[in-house]
């Protein structure tokens, strides 16, 4: 068996990314707002050296205006992520006296393991799905959905549970935050950007156009060099997957074990989640789930997730735990 949440350079691994994550923001916010600049003097016709200068004066004089923009919304999402997150998923709260079973459970392996208790929310859908978020202690908060708690065992539940509790512990939850809340916004406006504006009457300028005002070969380059500066963002953005490295799952399931002492409640989880994982919720915030509710289990180079299968490998590998749904081959020899 292996510990999870003991693993102190996972931690510092999760806040040096967070760093480089908020600076990443920074940076992707100032080639946006230059992107922004060079489209509306492209418009504007002219020569490209013309365009150019105009963007530059224009850019030195905004990106002040630009940095307390982002320092606002770096605020709002401190403040309000929770609500953020619960608006994009359909979590609400929920007391002991609604659900004492799930919150004896979780009251349960808190105390015997003296872990603070976060706060529970439902996801009213009969998919089975979870998730933690939270950024400091006295925040954190489990959701789990209303499938997952009506199909699960308890102590399949405590084992998602151990999960969620051992991606608190690992500061995974921080990095979420700051991924999809703070640096998703760019992949956001990127997204309206490429979806609302059609190809070539919605920016390009016009023959018309080109001949009234001059310069259109110059206009024509320097809208090209704003919408690839779009699309690099926007690329950017969605490469910030790698930075939620698919091993947090891997830790969290051998976490959760280590809480529970019981690696065949995991895995018989993991089966039942992945049978019926997915139900609709925003692009970006899969990474939260113990298992993307986009895809339902399956898993490529760009995927937030490992595969179930590999999941339930490593838990029978190195915690020893068995596979029920997984039939016994039969002897070549026959019964004895």
């Amino acid at each position: 068996m292996f510990r999870a949440y003991g693993l102190y350079t996972h931690i510092r691994a999760n806040r040096i990314r967070s760093v480089l994550l908020l600076l990443g923001f920074v940076a992707l916010l100032h080639a946006l707002l230059f992107s922004v600049l060079l489209m509306i003097n492209a418009l504007g016709g002219g020569d490209f050296d013309e365009i150019v200068a105009r963007a530059v004066d224009q850019f030195a004089g905004s990106w002040p205006v630009a940095m307390m923009a982002a320092g606002i919304w770096f605020l709002i999402s401190w403040l309000f992520h929770h609500q953020l997150i619960r608006l994009a998923t359909g979590a609400h709260g929920i007391s002991r006296k609604e659900e004492p079973r799930l919150y004896n459970i979780l009251e349960n392996l808190c105390i015997s393991r003296g872990i603070p208790m976060p706060a529970m929310q439902i996801i009213e859908t009969p998919a089975l799905n979870a998730y933690a978020a939270g950024l400091k202690e006295g925040e954190y908060v489990i959701a789990v959905t209303r499938g997952l708690l009506d199909t699960l065992t308890d102590d399949e539940i405590e084992a998602v549970l151990g999960h969620e509790l051992t991606h608190i512990r690992n500061r995974d939850t921080q990095l979420m935050v700051i991924a999809i809340i703070f640096a998703g916004i760019f992949a956001f406006v990127a997204d309206l950007v490429i979806r609302g504006w059609r190809f070539p009457y919605g920016i390009w300028p016009r023959g018309g156009d080109r001949r009234d005002r001059g310069g259109g070969g110059g206009a024509a380059l320097a809208m090209l060099i704003a919408i690839i500066i779009v699309l690099v963002s926007w690329g950017l953005s969605t490469l910030i997957r790698f930075a939620l490295s698919r091993s947090r799952e891997y830790l969290a399931d051998a976490g959760s074990v280590e809480l529970t002492k019981n690696p065949d409640a995991m895995i018989s989880a993991l089966r039942k989640i992945e049978r019926n994982a997915k139900f609709d919720v925003p692009s970006r915030m899969e990474a939260f789930f113990i298992e993307n509710p986009l895809s339902g289990g399956s898993a490529s180079l760009l995927s937030t997730h490992p595969s179930i299968e590999d999941r339930i490998a490593a838990l029978q590998r190195y915690a020893g735990g068995s596979d029920v749904s997984t039939p016994t081959p039969a002897s070549p020899w026959g019964s004895a």
